[in-house]
């Protein structure tokens, strides 16, 4: 290039037209790389296929899932909710997503997620001693994924999969006040 870059160029013809088709950046791309590269675009055009349409399609394959990814989807899901939640709840929900399942699955293509992908990303949270926190995180990609198959995004919702899999919470007793002037002292302030 004039500039002083060095590209790895293919010229062939598709429909009677020439074009040309870039395979990399030398010395990014070694020799070895680049002549892999050629040999599958001619392998496309074998088929009648055009490698740089082939190239154009895969791009923008790859853009439309990152905009249907875990993520995008939840607080799409997030905003559409929260109008009807208080504000302390709506901050718990945000927050434990943000924080416990956005990191492992967040950029996720949301139809790519898989029950044992979900499952990970649960465990971390019961490992770490909060299995109510799970269950409630695992609840919550429930609620997504539900809106997700609702918009069309996703066939299926693989948080139902998962029924089981984790512990019950063991739920706590406390104790009860039983005589009469404690429950005055506890209730009138006396």
């Amino acid at each position: 290039m004039t500039a002083g870059g060095k590209w790895w160029r293919l010229k062939y013809r598709f429909d009677g037209k020439e074009k040309r088709l870039s395979l990399g950046v030398y010395p990014d791309v070694s020799l070895k790389d680049a002549r892999d590269r050629r040999d599958e675009a001619h392998k496309l055009l074998a088929n009648k296929i055009d490698p740089s349409e082939n190239r154009k399609a895969q791009k923008a394959a790859k853009i439309e899932r990152a905009g249907n990814s875990f993520e995008v989807i939840a607080r799409e899901w997030f905003a559409k909710y929260e109008p009807n939640w208080s504000a302390n709840h709506a901050n718990r929900i945000i927050r434990r997503l943000e924080r416990d399942t956005f990191p492992w699955i967040g950029g996720k293509p949301i139809a790519n997620i898989t029950a044992p992908q979900l499952l990970e990303a649960v465990r971390r949270i019961e490992q770490r001693g909060a299995l109510e926190t799970a269950h409630r995180a695992l609840g919550n990609c429930g609620q997504v994924f539900r809106y997700a198959v609702a918009t069309g995004r996703t066939e299926r919702n693989p948080s139902s999969e998962l029924r089981g899999a984790l512990p019950p919470v063991k739920g706590t007793h406390f104790a009860s006040v039983t005589e009469p002037k404690q429950v005055a002292e506890k209730c009138c302030g006396l």
